[in-house]
């Protein structure tokens, strides 16, 4: 018998959480002893007073912000960046209290510089221990052991959705054993075995060893659900219910928040509705757009002006009336990269096209003749990265077409965007561009996080010299 079948006998994923918690603390005070080596060379001032509330204070908050909500969970079919993500958040919110509380005491023994090099340490500790972790974790479910072995009672879609994700990576660690129902739906298309009818489901469970049960059966069957869960109870099979949303939208991502006992099912999250994350972007894209503002325009606008006038007649810069946030107008800044005409807010840009000039076909190819939305950003009325914003009349056109069209609108426009760097740029010659285009952006909104501008903004800079067959 190998190590790993011994070990799967004992299920030592069921004292994760406290393992959770000691491993993070031993990274913690290992970060502490380490950073005092890269200050001083040694520990001599470990002992004094105000260092060690500081360290004691480290060690309460990160147990209180590790405990807070479940943050040492790791869901089976959670995402690595995901985790990566609430591990960054957590250190970050850990870092503010510490500075302030170091702060407000004036405590002049402690080295901020020695802090910094405290948290620098233990985030990377953090990060590649939750790397290690997670690798470590889906190589043993590769090699078949922490499995659970799962049975779906509802032969629909939404069941054989909720297979189709279970079954998406064997490192997850579900089993499908089957389906269970009565009437089986003729037109979902089933890729698991069907066990048996409702009254064949005790016996399976019984005779097989079956660690979770997902229901999908809509609530006309409410007795045989409430059925289910007795029996499940009494064989300590844990049951989950996956709810018709379907009967409502068709959004793959729903939120449901409780008015005091009463659950109320939201269309999708939006992670910039909340406060914290709106000032975090804002915060960006000021600091961003300052710095573009600060080091590149001084040197680049007045060669850009030169080139436009030699090129052709009229403005440096171009405006024009664009949809924003909440479906408002404003005046959209470009460098001019077409002749002056009468179609310029009306008809798009096709390879080709005859209005554009020289230089201009130059700039829309870098991403050059954008440059100047860096001063919307300061102005208020764009993001570095949103949805990016199209004009009035397309708008209007597009509104009517598809449906969740003006959803895009509840963020600001940007930059760049999320559809952009997946190749939905430029001209839309079929309905089904823009309908993709849409998609991408109301994923961006729904799934928001700084680290997921950053890499926009850096697979933006990336295809401008690896090149964009759309850029025209």
């Amino acid at each position: 018998m190998s190590i790993l079948q011994k070990l799967a006998v004992y299920r030592f994923s069921r004292y994760f959480k406290i393992g959770f918690i000691l491993w993070d603390l031993c990274v913690l005070n290992g970060s502490i002893i380490l950073s005092f080596f890269l200050r001083y060379g040694n520990m001599d001032r470990i002992n004094l007073k105000e260092i060690q509330t500081i360290s004691l204070l480290s060690n309460l908050l990160w147990i209180v912000l590790l405990l807070y909500k479940d943050a040492y969970r790791i869901i089976r079919i959670e995402r690595i960046e995901i985790i990566l993500i609430r591990m960054f958040k957590h250190l970050s919110f850990h870092m503010a209290l510490i500075a302030v509380f170091v702060g407000g005491l004036k405590y002049s023994q402690v080295s901020r510089l020695r802090l910094l090099y405290f948290y620098i340490v233990f985030f990377i500790l953090l990060f590649l221990s939750r790397i290690i972790f997670m690798k470590v974790l889906k190589y043993i479910r590769a090699k078949g052991f922490n499995f659970k072995n799962v049975i779906i009672v509802g032969a629909n879609d939404a069941g054989e959705n909720m297979r189709k994700i279970l079954s998406k990576d064997l490192t997850y660690g579900y089993r499908i054993m089957g389906f269970f129902d009565d009437k089986v739906d003729p037109f979902a298309s089933i890729s698991a075995p069907i066990l048996g009818g409702f009254d064949a489901i005790q016996e399976y469970v019984i005779r097989e060893s079956v660690d979770e049960m997902y229901i999908a059966l809509h609530i006309d069957n409410l007795k045989t659900i409430r059925e289910l869960t007795a029996l499940c109870e009494r064989y300590m099979v844990r049951i989950k219910f996956i709810p018709d949303f379907q009967q409502y939208t068709r959004s793959r991502k729903v939120e449901i928040n409780f008015y005091e006992n009463t659950p109320v099912l939201i269309l999708r999250n939006e992670p910039l509705e909340g406060t914290l994350n709106l000032l975090l972007k804002k915060g960006f894209d000021v600091v961003f757009s300052f710095l573009v503002v600060v080091l590149i325009f001084p040197w680049l606008i007045p060669i850009i002006a030169i080139l436009i006038k030699i090129d052709s007649p009229g403005p440096i810069f171009f405006r024009q009336e664009r949809s924003g946030r909440e479906n408002l107008p404003f005046s959209c800044l470009k460098f001019r990269t077409m002749k002056e005409n009468g179609f310029s807010d009306t008809v798009q840009a096709t390879k080709q096209d005859s209005r554009i000039t020289k230089i201009g076909a130059f700039m829309r190819k870098t991403n050059i003749d954008e440059l100047p939305q860096f001063f919307n950003v300061l102005w208020g009325n764009m993001s570095v990265v949103g949805p990016r914003p199209h004009m009035l009349k397309h708008t209007e056109q597009y509104s009517e077409l598809i449906n969740n069209y003006l959803v895009r609108h509840y963020a600001k426009p940007g930059i760049t965007g999320w559809a952009q760097v997946n190749g939905f740029r430029g001209e839309t010659k079929e309905l089904i561009e823009m309908k993709d285009r849409v998609d991408y952006d109301i994923w961006y909104i729904e799934n928001w996080s700084l680290l997921l501008d950053i890499k926009i903004i850096y697979l933006t800079i990336y295809n401008v010299f690896k090149g964009e067959e759309k850029a025209y």
